[in-house]
């Protein structure tokens, strides 16, 4: 399951000439041109707004960004998925929806007028973004750093009490539902959670406390294994790590589990095995999960309930009215919100950050944004999304939104620097990268309130493991150089064709 330790490394060379060029051009003719044209010409304008014309063109500019990224090879994968998300949620399925005028059933009523101001917040999300990504890559070029970045290794004795831990959490979370709550139907799964822990903070804690431990301590062993010194000792440490994936695909299956959940296990434990070790196999990593997003998600919701329904008639017709779209909406809503002077600067936030406060000590903490919104709304059902846009506006408006945006694009773009260097040289922030990326689209789709729990514990986890900072000359470490690492590019190894 986990490839050697030789062959994490970026090795092959990038495309070169024609090859890149043409790989490129189907992409960008697939995902911005193809798709785009036959959405507009396969669901005819219904005449509620104009706004799907400016979510079409987030579409059409996110699939030339996402096609960069993929065929580039180097596995920027916070920005990846950013777009990942950008492209689908913000930019296919409201164009279908606007059009067909098929808003998400969940979120019904939203007055037309309100799609092109929503749209227009969307956009100067995006906007803020790539300028602030930009600019911290103008600097990388001009400032570059003149120390080499060595990599932070894992402590073994840590690593190994987290693997202890994160197994004897995830055998008491099992034993609290039932096998049968944990292996059954979606829907199932989740009411054994509410009826065990009602509240909501409590119920994401526990639940990522016993799924998240030992998704960080299966990286850690994977990490160990690689700078192993002797083959009884990786032979452990594979052990270890293929034992703690098999717990974990048992708890966190396509079946009982929700599909980001699932997605972020998955893609790390493939990560983990090396799916983005080289340019070849990132490549085929990122295209991967283009696919996935657009073929397999619909899918895979056929598990919901007890009866398997696969209701999907047409590509484009998986979009319309479907709740598992409602971001683009729920950022109407929170518009709305805003206008009507409902807006507490940061109280939302801090409901978030402070998730941990017991409600009998804190008797108004903030429910989720998605369930504010149900309310504000007057919406019957109130497990909606609460996308990063929507926060942004429920905390302090259109200005918030710029603000969160521009932090986001130079957040990821640092982290993006530091886990390209790391996958071929390995350590924890080779862990990072396998993880906190296909994780950020839960975050981007929200609610913020339910996704920090989790974000906490795999934090928390990550500084646990954390030992020492290597050295170029550690076996397994490998040094990079300070000028690739900060352009994203893995150092070569001697021997191996540089990249």
């Amino acid at each position: 399951m986990f490839s050697d330790p030789g062959a994490h490394v970026a090795s092959e060379a990038p495309l070169r000439g024609g090859a890149r060029i043409a790989l490129l051009a189907l992409s960008i003719g697939v995902l911005s041109v193809a798709l785009p044209v036959a959405l507009v010409s396969d669901i005819p304008d219904s005449g509620r707004s104009d706004a799907w014309i400016v979510t079409l063109l987030i579409m059409i500019y996110g699939g030339i960004r996402l096609s960069v990224t993929w065929v580039s090879g180097r596995p920027h994968l916070f920005d990846f998925f950013f777009w990942v998300f950008g492209y689908i949620f913000m930019g296919l399925a409201p164009t279908a929806q606007i059009r067909a005028d098929a808003v998400s059933t969940t979120t019904p009523g939203i007055d037309s007028a309100f799609d092109l101001p929503t749209a227009g917040i969307v956009a100067l999300g995006i906007g803020c973004y790539e300028l602030a990504r930009a600019a911290w890559m103008l600097r990388q070029h001009s400032r570059p750093p003149r120390t080499a970045q060595v990599p932070r290794s894992v402590a073994p004795v840590r690593a190994i009490a987290l693997a202890v831990i994160g197994l004897g959490i995830s055998a008491f979370f099992v034993v609290q539902l039932g096998p049968a709550a944990a292996l059954g139907s979606r829907e199932a799964a989740f009411d054994a959670r509410e009826a065990r822990w009602p509240d909501p903070a409590v119920r994401a804690v526990m639940y990522a406390a016993a799924v998240y431990p030992l998704l960080i301590a299966t990286g850690a062993m994977a990490q160990l294994r690689r700078s192993a010194t002797s083959r009884s000792v990786r032979i452990a440490y594979t052990a270890a790590a293929v034992a703690a994936a098999v717990v974990l695909l048992l708890i966190v299956n396509p079946i009982a589990s929700a599909r980001y959940t699932f997605g972020t296990v998955a893609v790390a434990l493939a990560i983990f095995a090396g799916a983005a070790a080289t340019r070849l196999r990132a490549r085929v990593t990122m295209l991967g999960a283009i696919v996935a997003f657009l073929f397999l998600f619909p899918i895979a919701d056929a598990f919901r309930t007890d009866e398997v329904r696969v209701n999907r008639t047409s590509f484009f017709g998986e979009y319309l009215a479907n709740p598992d779209y409602d971001a683009f909406w729920q950022v109407a809503n929170s518009l709305a919100y805003w206008l009507d002077g409902l807006v507490e600067p940061a109280r939302q936030f801090l409901g978030s950050i402070l998730f941990w406060v017991p409600r009998a000590v804190w008797a108004d903490k903030p429910t989720d944004t998605g369930i504010v919104l149900a309310e504000y709304r007057g919406y019957s059902f109130d497990n909606l999304s609460a996308p990063l846009w929507a926060e942004a506006m429920v905390n302090g408006g259109v200005i918030a939104v710029v603000v969160v945006f521009a932090a986001l694009g130079l957040l990821l773009r640092a982290m993006d620097v530091r886990i390209v260097s790391a996958f071929p040289t390995g350590g924890v922030w080779a862990i990072v990268g396998a993880v906190l990326p296909v994780y950020m689209t839960i975050l981007m789709r929200g609610s913020l309130l339910q996704a920090t729990g989790a974000t906490t514990v795999m934090i928390v986890c990550l500084v646990l493991v954390a030992g020492r900072l290597g050295s170029p000359g550690d076996e397994g470490s490998g040094g990079v150089a300070s000028g690739d690492a900060q352009l994203g590019v893995a150092a070569p190894v001697p021997g191996d064709r540089p990249s």
